[in-house]
């Protein structure tokens, strides 16, 4: 059983920046990899980015640029940071888990969820 907790998230000014956590208990064995997705209100869950036990990482291109994602591996956090944030960028932010080194975008090729943090920001 794998859990995942969200502490941070918050509400800013559009212009600033904000790194999120996540920090992941349980068994997670071998090799795996997490994600960062977000869904705003009346909106589909949509990727932002994963990344690898192993270090690689995909971001997905509409937020390449201001969104990185990161990790602590001995710790078992994992970290978004996100600079230059703009109104559109609010939403709920889940954390996501899979028991695969294999990076993907598809939110169902998850096993386990956090409960989300919400990140408003203000115009």
């Amino acid at each position: 059983q794998v859990q995942l907790k969200e502490p941070g998230g918050g509400f800013v000014q559009a212009g600033d920046s904000l790194r999120v956590s996540c920090a992941v208990s349980g068994r997670t064995l071998g090799a795996y990899s997490m994600g960062w997705f977000r869904q705003a209100s009346g909106k589909e869950r949509e990727f932002l980015a994963a990344i690898s036990s192993s270090g690689h990482t995909f971001t997905g291109n509409f937020v390449k640029g201001r969104f990185t994602i990161s990790r602590d591996n001995a710790n078992k956090t994992m970290f978004i940071q996100m600079n230059d944030l703009k109104p559109e960028d609010t939403a709920l932010y889940y954390c996501a888990f899979r028991f695969s080194i294999v990076l993907e975008t598809a939110a169902q090729e998850y096993a386990a969820w956090g409960q989300g943090t919400q990140v408003t920001v203000s115009s």
